[in-house]
């Protein structure tokens, strides 16, 4: 599969462990480095910030999608390749959705699960079929990994969440999963 443009989900925050930002920047050379666009919310702060500098640094394309009302708040990246001011949350969403062509979730708080989550309910229900990675980064996604497979097995998911959700624990099963996806 021949992915151009990757839409990435992850913290504003680096969160306390200082190897997040490190993969987070790692992430970011590699879309550099295959030349894929990285689509993004738009801040320059948080593992948000460490994947889009990392990409530009290394020369790739970063697209950064914002609503107003976070302009200050998520102190908009002023560098991009390209910055997108949306009207509010919804339609911040819905560009990043659709400019991506598959998505990848880093470690990150409610914003980021919001966000895995409606992914994977569209996906659900048809209104797309890209692909989705959890980055499970030294077991981040552990507790919820196990949620999603206790839904599974109490049967509140209409389809086994494993067909919609593909989860790596290290770039290179990211790199491998895209190259042969």
């Amino acid at each position: 599969m021949t992915i151009h443009a990757i839409t990435l989900f992850c913290g504003s925050k680096s969160g306390k462990n200082p190897a997040f930002e490190q993969m987070a920047m790692d992430l970011g050379t590699w879309f550099a480095e295959d030349h894929i666009t990285l689509i993004y919310g738009g801040g320059n702060k948080g593992l948000m910030g460490a994947t889009a500098n990392a990409c530009l640094a290394k020369g790739g394309k970063v697209v950064g999608i914002i609503p107003k009302v976070l302009l200050e708040w998520e102190a908009e990246h002023k560098g991009l390749t390209e910055l997108i001011v949306t009207e509010n949350m919804h339609a911040r969403k819905m560009l990043l959705y659709e400019k991506g062509e598959a998505a990848i979730v880093l470690p990150g708080g409610l914003g980021t699960f919001d966000e895995l989550f409606e992914m994977l309910v569209w996906n659900n229900l048809s209104i797309h079929d890209k692909k989705i990675v959890l980055y499970n980064y030294q077991g981040f996604y552990d507790p919820l990994i196990a949620m999603i497979q206790k839904m599974e097995e109490e049967d509140f998911l209409y389809e086994r969440s494993r067909y919609r959700l593909q989860i790596c624990a290290t770039l290179e099963e990211i790199k491998d999963f895209f190259h042969t996806a």
